[in-house]
């Protein structure tokens, strides 16, 4: 993997865990120094990632996060029901990336009990990146993953965590367990019923904050 490559995928994990803020200004300076590369090199990330929609160029002004709008969440969402319901609808029994869906589905409920919406934001990318791990596909991961990135920013931009997560700690609980005890059928029928919920609460959220 070369330099620009590996850059990318640092920059999108941290967009996907909510370390980088929609609108947030990202300096070449700085970033240049803490990954050790160069200027040209981090600028070459920039533009993927901007073909990518996870940041702007702003002329004069440099580059900053996206903050995605209320057409770009419909859009997210539609990409995530046709990819992630398809994935476990397909998906085999008792495949490996379940493990990684029940430690997310565990290690959420811990965190939601101790008010840590953050981190049960990241738990919750951790589950859906794992529901696509079950089609064990690569390309289909990292075009999966550009996905979350883009999502975590529409969470981020609401600023109302623990009312978006909340529900959903135990819904994926339930989408897990059908999946493990009845059928992959069942387990994306749940899903897809999660998803329009959860795009519902997003679209309210952004209404209420008065966001585009």
């Amino acid at each position: 993997m070369n330099h620009e490559s590996s850059l990318v995928n640092q920059l999108t994990d941290r967009l996907i865990a909510g370390e980088l803020r929609p609108g947030a200004r990202l300096s070449e300076a700085a970033l240049a120094k803490e990954f050790d590369v160069s200027r040209n090199t981090l600028r070459e990330a920039f533009r993927v990632l901007g073909e990518q929609g996870l940041v702007n160029h702003i002329p004069h002004r440099g580059v900053s996060v996206a903050s995605p709008n209320t057409s770009d969440v419909i859009d997210i969402y539609r990409v995530r029901r046709h990819i992630e319901c398809s994935v476990l609808e397909n998906a085999p029994n008792n495949h490996p990336g379940a493990e990684q869906m029940r430690r997310a589905v565990e290690t959420a409920h811990s965190a939601a009990a101790a008010d840590d919406w953050l981190q049960v934001g990241t738990l919750n990318m951790s589950f859906h990146n794992a529901v696509v791990s079950l089609s064990d596909s690569s390309r289909l991961m990292r075009s999966f993953g550009n996905v979350l990135a883009e999502l975590r920013l529409a969470f981020l931009k609401v600023e109302v965590l623990d009312f978006l997560h909340a529900p959903f700690v135990e819904r994926n609980q339930e989408v897990l367990d059908a999946y493990l005890n009845e059928s992959p059928r069942e387990a994306a029928a749940k899903l897809g019923a999660y998803l329009g919920d959860s795009e519902r609460q997003v679209l309210g959220a952004y209404a209420r904050a008065g966001q585009d």
